[in-house]
């Protein structure tokens, strides 16, 4: 069976729209970094809630649970790629992963560091 492309304007988006949801689902209920990462947005947002933040905090909050979520989900894709072309140890993969674990890291600091600037001056 061949791949038919939708080349409907509506149709297309739709389906584009219910892969790309499938996808959410499976990195959260597969992933565990990915379950670790939502789970603290999931408690940054009720922090939120809880504390009353501004709408631009909301915005850099809601901003750095996103960029940490989806790089997370490259990551994943990036290490189930490795593993599928070469799931044997191999030193470059090695290396490529690596580089694919440090953008993660990245965007955790700025996550961080966006939500110990939002924070700690409700704390004092």
């Amino acid at each position: 069976m061949e791949f038919q492309k939708d080349n409907t304007f509506v149709s297309g988006r739709l389906k584009s729209v219910t892969y790309a949801f499938k996808g959410a689902v499976k990195l959260i209920t597969t992933e565990h970094s990915v379950m670790v990462q939502f789970s603290l947005g999931i408690l940054m947002a009720i922090a939120g809630f809880y504390f009353g933040i501004s709408k631009t905090e909301w915005l850099f909050q809601t901003f750095a649970i996103g960029l940490v979520m989806s790089i997370e989900g490259l990551n994943t894709a990036v290490e189930k790629m490795a593993d599928f072309i070469h799931p044997n140890y191999h030193e470059r993969i090695g290396f490529i992963k690596d580089i694919a674990a440090g953008a993660v890291f990245f965007a955790a600091m700025t996550a961080i560091a966006i939500g110990l600037i939002i924070y700690i001056p409700l704390f004092f």
